[in-house]
């Protein structure tokens, strides 16, 4: 099993920034690929960015210029570094973890997420 906590979110105004951070812990070896995803209320859970092992990212357009996915793989971190943020980014944000083979990729673990609230 893969463990994943992540920690970061809190209220922020708009136009301000705010950078998430997941640790992962656990069964590390059966994962390459790490990711974040949002889920507002009453919306589905929409995948954000995704990072692999060996630091290719991608990006939804709707965060594409504005938030960063990155990674320390020493300590097992990813990150999503968001900008300019709208209050349409009002979410609960979680790090998800699984892999990537060939063209497939799934996400099998979970963290518990983090509430973002973007608020004047």
């Amino acid at each position: 099993q893969v463990q994943l906590v992540e920690s970061g979110g809190g209220l922020v105004q708009p136009g301000g920034s705010l950078r998430l951070s997941c640790a992962a812990s656990g069964s590390i070896s059966r994962i390459n690929v790490m990711g974040w995803y949002r889920q507002a209320p009453g919306k589905q859970r929409d995948l954000l960015a995704g990072i692999t092992d060996g630091g290719s990212t991608d990006y939804v357009d709707s965060v594409k210029g504005r938030f960063t996915i990155s990674r320390d793989n020493a300590k097992n971190m990813v990150y999503l570094q968001m900008s300019s943020l709208k209050p349409e980014d009002t979410a609960v944000y979680y790090c998800s973890a699984g892999t990537v083979r060939g063209n497939r990729r799934r996400f099998d673990y979970w963290g518990q997420g983090t509430q973002v609230t973007v608020s004047s």
